[in-house]
């Protein structure tokens, strides 16, 4: 006689557990029967009595599989993401290991120990459009710690998380934030019953992955600092250096920017000092002559003083130049 288990002993909450331990590193098949199945199995006795050969089938058994609540989650910044006047875009994906449709709370934490600075969650967002890359006014915005939209067994979506700088932070610094995506039906040790709260109704078990799991993204501090010094030297009608009535000042600024990062819209501006008269046309940038005008080149020269606009410059670029004249009254 064979001894052997069979399915008819067993109870709904001891196949799905089963079934779960025996799917365990399968990743291609990580969600397995679908939650709400019907597994029907019905034997066969076959038999000689005298000279008739004759078969007679069992009863069949039905077992529908109860939903087993499981959840990946992986980091995709494999390079700290530079934050600097714009958030840095972290990037995460949730796999839905389960085998039955499941929601799960999305929650961004930037309080992580070992971080030399702990960033601001401007938003959550979910690639809706699915193509990977964070399109601003396309993809769906959620708030931190609600629900994404449910996802089938082995399904996958990439969550963006916008991190910004707080003011302490300093270039070169880096943090990490955490992604934790846990079931909206419920989390718990594995094995836990959730009776009813599976998928079409059906009774929901925990997986191994406590129905919650995290995964961290580094991002790194990108800023530009920039030093303004200003000398000058003076030029008397005499041919000497003597600030005198009649001398000619001409003003030096020397921009240097520095650090990772960049220094946006730069602009060198200074007020003609009061006992003086600007002297048209004398600005100058990296030696070049800029005109007064407010047209296409730099400069301008106005009632107030002088404004170069030196545009965006990256940390460790050249040093800018710029000066200008005016004649002690």
């Amino acid at each position: 006689m064979n001894t052997a288990r069979t399915p008819f002993a067993a109870s709904p909450l001891a196949i799905a557990t089963a079934l779960g331990t025996a799917l365990i590193g399968q990743q291609a098949q990580a969600a397995g029967v679908a939650a709400g199945t019907v597994i029907q199995n019905t034997a066969t006795a076959t038999y000689t009595a005298g000279t008739t050969t004759a078969s007679v089938n069992s009863n069949t058994v039905s077992v529908k599989v109860d939903e087993l609540i499981n959840v990946a989650v992986t980091g995709l910044t494999t390079t700290p993401a530079a934050a600097s006047s714009a958030p840095a875009v972290l990037v995460y994906s949730v796999t839905n290991t389960g085998n039955g449709n499941e929601a799960f709370n999305i929650t961004a934490d930037p309080n992580v120990s070992g971080n030399a600075f702990n960033a601001t969650i401007s938003s959550v967002v979910i690639d809706s459009n699915g193509n990977g890359t964070y399109d601003p006014g396309v993809d769906t915005v959620i708030a931190n710690g609600s629900a994404a939209p449910s996802l089938a067994p082995d399904a996958s979506v990439k969550v963006f998380v916008l991190a910004a700088l707080p003011g302490s932070a300093t270039d070169g610094q880096t943090s990490n934030v955490k992604l934790t995506a846990a079931s909206v039906t419920g989390t718990g040790a594995p094995g836990t019953l959730l009776a009813g709260k599976g998928d079409g109704g059906v009774d929901a078990v925990i997986g191994t992955s406590t129905a919650a799991q995290h995964a961290q993204d580094p991002l790194i501090a990108s800023l530009a600092q920039v030093t303004l010094t200003k000398s000058a030297t003076i030029l008397d009608p005499f041919g000497g250096t003597t600030p005198v009535p009649g001398a000619v000042v001409t003003y030096s600024l020397v921009a240097h920017v520095a650090g990772s990062g960049t220094a946006n819209n730069l602009h060198v501006t200074d007020s003609f000092p009061t006992g003086t008269t600007y002297q048209s046309g004398t600005i100058t940038l990296n030696a070049a002559a800029l005109t007064d005008a407010a047209d296409t080149d730099a400069g301008t020269a106005s009632a107030s003083g002088i404004d170069v606009a030196l545009g965006n410059i990256a940390g460790g670029s050249p040093d800018k130049t710029v000066t200008f004249k005016v004649k002690i009254n």
